[in-house]
């Protein structure tokens, strides 16, 4: 599974890699970890980077508690009520038009896994050979608290005075899938990167036509390479945590890692 990643180019050479603009101001992560809001490539506005939050929670949703799933398995994304909504989503329109969920791009730079060792769980960073970007196939949704009455005059969830009604929460998953050699060494699953020529097929075509973008990326286009355990908490982000470290093994214990989310 994905658990945490990074994404620090400079904005600039992220929006001309995916030839789309940021909507609001662009902050480096080292460090990117769950229920932190990071940049997406929604299919419901192809030339905007936004932010949603990592942790996705379908639209129907009673409660949000019971959802933040992190990764969206590849093999099932077309059948499980979670995500096929998103997966199927045409533009991220239900049928009514209404925008509420559909496919998404991640950008990133690079992903961390943990392997067991004598001395605890080590951190790998997983990148492109050639340092690149990528972009990882995502879901993405919308989902609104609802509206209850708490006093006279008076909804949870809405500011007084005003008839704004719930604030509307944007998350999204990261879809994965088999690894490949590379990844086989260090977790049973890895996220999904798109092909670079590839990327807008995710986006745009139909569910039947994507999911050939599903398998495991060349393990001969990247590299792993052993990282400081200070990774292990996402407060710690920082150029630091994905400089490679000579001896892996020499590394002092950092916390447990954070791979603890479900994957359904």
């Amino acid at each position: 599974m994905c658990g945490r990643y990074s994404l620090f180019a400079p904005s600039g050479d992220i929006e001309e890699r995916f030839d789309a603009t940021f909507a609001g101001a662009f902050e480096p992560r080292y460090n990117a970890a769950p229920r932190q809001s990071l940049p997406v490539i929604p299919d419901a506005d192809p030339e905007s980077i936004v932010s949603m939050e990592w942790g996705f929670v379908p639209p129907w949703a009673d409660d949000r508690a019971d959802f933040g799933f992190i990764n969206a398995r590849a093999e099932t994304i077309a059948e499980k009520p979670t995500f096929r909504d998103a997966f199927r989503a045409e533009d991220g329109r239900e049928g009514d038009g209404s925008l509420r969920a559909g496919r998404c791009l991640v950008p990133a730079d690079g992903f961390y896994e943990w392997v067991e060792t004598d001395d605890g769980k080590q951190p790998y960073r997983v990148r492109l050979a050639d340092d690149g970007l990528f972009a990882m196939a995502g879901l993405w949704a919308e989902w609104q608290p609802e509206r209850t009455q708490a006093g006279l005059g008076d909804f949870t969830g809405r500011a007084a005075g005003t008839d704004t009604g719930p604030e509307t929460v944007r998350t999204y998953a990261i879809v994965t899938t088999e690894p490949n050699d590379l990844v086989a060494d260090l977790h049973d699953r890895m996220s999904v990167i798109l092909p670079g020529g590839e990327e807008r097929r995710w986006l745009r075509e139909d569910p039947e036509a994507v999911v050939d973008l599903l398998g495991p990326y060349p393990a001969e286009g990247m590299c792993a390479d052993p990282v400081s355990r200070a990774v292990n908490d996402p407060s710690n982000d920082s150029p630091a945590v994905v400089e490679p470290v000579a001896d892996a093994a020499t590394e002092d214990d950092a916390g447990d890692s954070p791979n603890r989310f479900r994957e359904p």
